[in-house]
């Protein structure tokens, strides 16, 4: 997501945020469960560059060709989704709308708070779908237009946090909490990092989890794959978080923290 000076520019004016701009949860909850192929976007957040190992087995990048045209969003898309489960509903009994419609209503649900939920008699009704997945398959032009733009996830107030050291305690911390959350059918949006490295600097949403003895296994959303979900593990020996290899990360340890709730993030 971005160059380092644009991440430099970023951190700068995002520490003069406002910390408190939204009013925090309201202590409700989702009354179901996420359920990935449905409460997930159809389309991906797409790369500019294309990753790959090189017969040394360094990891390099090139630029892509063509030039994708929807770039630089997962922190959009993963808020977004998370804004569509926690104030939007679905009702495939009324007929379609209008695209102007449609329009209204996407801008009421991202007006919404991610930090906050709506009770059920409040929720944005989105007629004609049943689901946001079956929604972004025919109306996919008009969520990205409207779910906002690339300068978003560059300026998520949050990003303050990436540039403090993440120590082993915090993070036992964070997998505890995120595990909590997941438990009352919450639905937490977590920064990837591994800050001063760009290696990965990503924004992917968690919708359950599955504690071992040894490991919490969280069931992501990633914006850049929305195929199917893949697994941030948390170690609980070393008190580490691990994303895997794939198309754009080769995969090993992250720094972890939620993005979206309370002040300051």
């Amino acid at each position: 997501m971005g160059t380092l000076l644009a991440l430099l520019l970023l951190l700068s004016v995002a520490a003069f945020l406002p910390g408190c701009a939204t009013a925090p949860s309201s202590g409700e909850h989702p009354r179901r469960a996420f359920i990935f192929d449905q409460d997930t976007f159809s389309h991906a957040n797409d790369l500019v560059w294309e990753y790959r190992f090189d017969e040394q087995g360094d990891w390099t990048s090139r630029r892509r060709e063509p030039k994708p045209d929807y770039t630089h969003r997962c922190f959009v898309v993963a808020r977004s989704a998370k804004q569509f489960f926690q104030s939007a509903r679905f009702d495939s009994d009324r007929p379609k709308a209008s695209i102007d419609t449609y329009r209204q209503l996407i801008d009421q649900v991202i007006s919404t708070s991610p930090r906050k939920e709506l009770p059920e008699g409040k929720k944005v009704a989105i007629p004609g779908y049943a689901n946001l997945r079956e929604f972004s398959e025919e109306q996919e032009a008009l969520l990205k237009a409207e779910c906002g733009g690339a300068w978003q996830s560059y300026f998520q107030r949050g990003h303050w946090r990436m540039i403090w050291p993440f120590t082993r305690r915090h993070q036992q911390k964070t997998a505890e909490q995120l595990a909590s959350e997941i438990k009352r059918n919450r639905t937490p949006v977590v920064h990837l990092v591994r800050f001063p490295s760009l290696k990965i600097n990503h924004a992917v949403l968690l919708f359950a989890a599955r504690e071992g003895d040894s490991t919490i296994e969280f069931s992501t959303y990633d914006p850049n794959a929305p195929d199917r979900p893949t697994t941030l593990t948390y170690d609980r020996a070393t008190r580490t978080f691990r994303f895997p290899a794939n198309f754009y990360f080769p995969g090993g340890r992250v720094d972890v923290y939620e993005i979206y709730h309370g002040c300051g993030y």
